[in-house]
């Protein structure tokens, strides 16, 4: 493994944990807001941060409209499959409906080739495969138990694969300032227009708060580290690291949630962990490859 995909996927691991944060948060928080609600709060706590440590650091001048049409699919592809997700993780035990969710690293696979020009290599589809085995052995989708919400978060994993594929894409021109500048803006407007589309947008109350802040920093956190990795490595290499996010929230969900922890899971989650290891090692793309840091 290279050292550059090695800082990748410690940035893979940050995102790891604060995916997590978020599902626990938005738990919370979702019995007072919609999915929408929840987005738009989310968004307006990642904008505050963002100008904050832009005007801070000097990097405002690193935002434009460059690329504005690409901006915007991206953003609401993230919008879509973000709002499926806040509804699934409500109906739906954490550990299955983040286990459907890694239906996207082979989404990512699959497409990265046709969006990005990546060569994927035959070993590396193998291994995903492999991975993506766990994952049914963690959601056992044929046991007729299956939620609706892991039908949700299905669909949500398509959009996040080409939200992954469009921030890699991003990432050969613009900076992460101006990526996250534009996802917690445009994400504001939709969640503004989305949720007041009644006139009724319901407010927070004093308890919930800390929460509805913690959404929108997990959620701004996942984007920089996710941002960060995709920027030192391909999608195809890095994205079945996410795969660790599994074992993480099954534990999670039993602790706090009394979540039944099935040994499936447990049995999944290593064929997942093993998966994503491997690929990494597989990871020795040519230097053509590499892409140059944005200034």
């Amino acid at each position: 493994m290279s050292s550059q995909t090695f800082v990748a996927a410690l940035w893979m691991l940050g995102s790891v944990a604060s995916f997590c944060l978020m599902a626990i948060a938005g738990r919370v928080v979702s019995p007072a807001l919609d999915t929408f609600e929840i987005m738009l709060y989310r968004s307006l706590t990642g904008v505050v941060v963002v100008l904050g440590l832009a005007v801070a650091t000097g990097r405002m001048g690193q935002v434009s409209l460059r690329h504005m049409p690409l901006q915007i699919v991206r953003n609401l592809a993230h919008f879509t499959g973000q709002n499926l997700w806040f509804l699934a993780i409500t109906i739906a035990p954490l550990a299955q409906v983040f286990a459907v969710e890694f239906t996207s690293p082979i989404w990512v696979l699959l497409l990265a080739p046709l969006v990005l020009g990546e060569r994927v290599r035959g070993a590396q589809i193998v291994v995903a495969v492999a991975g993506f085995a766990g994952v049914l052995i963690v959601a056992q989708p044929f046991s007729g138990n299956v939620s609706i919400g892991l039908l949700f978060v299905g669909i949500a994993a398509v959009f996040f694969a080409i939200t992954n594929l469009l921030t890699r894409r991003l990432t050969r021109t613009v900076t992460v300032t101006g990526i996250l500048f534009w996802l917690t803006s445009l994400q504001l407007l939709f969640g503004l227009v989305a949720a007041g589309w009644d006139g009724d947008i319901a407010v927070p109350d004093e308890s919930l708060v800390a929460w509805v802040i913690a959404i929108g920093l997990a959620g701004l956190g996942a984007h920089w580290c996710l941002t960060n990795a995709l920027r030192l490595a391909p999608a195809s290499t890095i994205m079945p690291v996410d795969f660790l996010r599994l074992p993480l929230i099954a534990l999670v969900g039993t602790w706090i949630y009394s979540e039944a922890l099935d040994p499936m899971v447990l049995i999944g989650g290593t064929v997942i962990f093993s998966a994503a290891w491997i690929n990494l090692h597989l990871a020795r793309p040519p230097k053509s490859q590499i892409v140059a840091r944005a200034p």
